[in-house]
């Protein structure tokens, strides 16, 4: 009898496709409050992000938020619509001006920030109006909510792809620390137990690469069969 293939073993959530959660700082999300301020109390790194994690305390709480470049302990950040432009700074984007660079932008009124969060990422401020338009990284605008709150700033650990990872070994331990998968085996590589691709003396797939969507689990490898020819 084969063995299942990849994707179904993923699916089934072992402990060796599973993220290791345990490891991870905390859900990094914007203060709930609506005004008041806070001290950096500590740069720390967090496995499932890419960027610094700084622990900020306001008043009797304490919040994880992505660091922004140019923070360091002990500096003050401002939450409100009348907070200073600064970086680290938490504002309405209809406080903010145009051309300042923001990120952990709000898709939202209140959910956290849910773009630009990866390291060294910043959107800039385009236009405002009945929407706030925003210049993601990408190069695509965004018409959001001027209520939508954003972080002034780039976010910190812009350098870290400079440094080479040399080894296959180092990028597989970074992928499996989030979950992600580190490398992809083809299946006319396998062998015949392995996948339905494999096996034979030469890497060829021996059969249509094309399956039905009625195909059960394990033998829908390759590719979904075209559509069906409607009668005209």
């Amino acid at each position: 009898m084969g063995k299942r293939v990849r994707s179904r073993r993923r699916g089934a959530g072992t402990s060796v496709y599973r993220a290791p959660s345990h490891r991870y700082v905390a859900d990094i999300k914007l203060p709930v409050i609506k005004e008041g301020e806070g001290t950096v109390l500590e740069l720390m790194n967090d496995p499932s992000h890419t960027a610094p994690v700084a622990v900020v305390k306001f008043e009797n709480d304490y919040y994880y938020m992505l660091a922004p470049s140019g923070i360091a302990v002990g500096d003050r950040v401002y939450v409100g619509p009348n907070a200073p432009i600064k970086e680290g700074n938490i504002l309405p984007l209809g406080s903010i001006p145009e051309g300042i660079p923001i990120h952990n932008i709000e898709l939202l009124p209140g959910d956290g920030g849910r773009l630009v969060r990866t390291a060294g990422s910043s959107a800039t401020i385009v236009s405002h109006g009945m929407k706030t338009t925003v210049l993601l990284p990408s190069g695509k605008f965004k018409l959001l909510d001027p209520r939508c709150r954003a972080v002034i700033g780039a976010v910190a650990g812009a350098g870290r792809s400079d440094k080479p990872f040399l080894k296959s070994g180092n990028k597989i331990h970074a992928l499996q620390s989030r979950a992600k998968k580190p490398y992809t085996v083809r299946g006319v590589a396998m062998n015949a137990v392995n996948h339905p691709h494999g096996g034979g003396n030469h890497q060829h797939i021996g059969r249509p690469s094309t399956v039905s969507k009625n195909t059960p689990p394990g033998r829908k490898v390759g590719r979904f069969a075209p559509k069906r020819k409607k009668k005209r």
